[in-house]
């Protein structure tokens, strides 16, 4: 800037702050200072408004127990008819305001700010996300609830049941079955829901409990606060086997039963580096990608100008997956910004831990009709 104002000459302005990144409207400000503001002056009071002794007036009528639950237009009114005269009904809110005494009359619901959850996973089983989607029916307006639990870190559906309505106590026994079975030690898991009614019930509340599990949920009416269920379900649903409409709840079922399993052990997600959710749970993800790798190498070796890049790189697995990943991570908090980290001793390190039978009796479940 001070070599800007050292020049002279007329006509070059414009290209030495082009050459320095600097706006000319900021050059100009610089020479010419916006001049000091001048402090306001105290209102003078208006020469028609109430006295002191006269709003106090207006303010003990108000607070009487004939008018203290009455509107001031209804006061003013009322006044009236009796020949008496304080003020205009408008006044009289503005007396009301001075003295922090207008609100809203009506019982109305208060929305406090809701937090926006920020969850990472480094590996399996640590936090899961589930929801809730309808399946149409044979005949307009009859659905089947399809309940979804799906791993973070490696998509796989860990559980799923078809039910005829949302219920709390399905849900319930379903969560409860797919942590039996997944092995999950208490403080180890997060599970992320959005508001519904079965995803904030008292019994789900209370399994959490039981199970040393952390509850999340999404902000109301933010939709891409579940974005790996909403996703999950929209892969399900384009597949070319899923029906129009299901001709009952043994169809549902059955259809479902066959497009989990291809999700989970046939479909290459994009997200995973073309790896299939089963291989990325269960540990196979490495195996898979070297065999890939080394069939690359053998390509590259017999035609190496096909490739124009040159040798083939290793692919890799991504090593956090997030929701609502923090913009700018501090230090301390390294490797991201979040309340809920695989490091943190509330949640534990992701091990085969035994089953938790020791807080209340869950029976296994061998197949998805044993729910309903």
């Amino acid at each position: 800037m001070n070599a800007i104002e050292a020049v002279t000459t007329p006509g070059e302005t414009s290209a030495l702050c082009h050459s320095v990144g600097v706006s000319r409207a900021s050059l100009y400000r610089r020479r010419r200072p916006a001049p000091p503001s001048t402090p306001t002056q105290p209102r003078t009071p208006s020469s028609r408004a109430l006295g002191a002794s006269e709003r106090q007036a207006v303010l003990d009528v108000l607070h009487s127990e004939r008018f203290v639950d009455q509107s001031p237009a209804e006061v003013h009114a009322t006044l009236l008819e009796e020949q008496r005269y304080l003020c205009s009904p408008r006044t009289m809110y503005r007396v009301l305001a001075t003295a922090h005494e207008v609100r809203e009359r009506r019982a109305q619901a208060r929305h406090p700010a809701y937090t926006k959850p920020e969850l990472v996973a480094t590996g399996p089983n640590q936090v899961w996300s589930w929801d809730i989607t309808k399946l149409k029916g044979p005949i307009p307006y009859l659905y089947f609830s399809l309940y979804v639990i799906l791993d973070l870190f490696s998509r796989y559906a860990v559980g799923w049941m078809v039910a005829r309505h949302e219920n709390a106590h399905l849900a319930e026994r379903l969560i409860a079955a797919t942590c039996l079975k997944q092995g999950i030690a208490p403080h180890q898991l997060t599970i992320h829901a959005d508001r519904g009614a079965p995803m904030r019930s008292q019994l789900v509340a209370l399994l959490f409990s039981d199970l040393g599990i952390n509850a999340s949920h999404s902000r109301p009416r933010v939709s891409n606060d579940n974005p790996f269920s909403e996703a999950q379900f929209r892969t399900v649903k384009y597949r070319p086997q899923f029906p129009t409409r299901f001709g009952s709840l043994a169809h549902a079922r059955a259809v479902s039963r066959d497009l989990f399993g291809w999700y989970n052990n046939a479909h290459h997600h994009s997200g995973l580096s073309y790896l299939t959710p089963a291989a990325v749970h269960y540990g196979r993800a490495a195996t898979v990608l070297a065999i890939r790798h080394r069939t690359r190498l053998a390509a590259y070796a017999a035609h190496p100008e096909r490739f124009v890049h040159g040798p083939p790189r290793p692919e890799t697995l991504p090593t956090a997956v997030w929701i609502n990943r923090s913009p700018k991570p501090t230090r301390e908090d390294a490797p991201g910004a979040t309340p809920v980290t695989p490091d943190d001793p509330q949640h534990g390190v992701i091990r085969r831990s035994p089953p938790i039978t020791d807080h209340r009796s869950i029976t296994r479940l061998t197949s998805v009709e044993a729910l309903q």
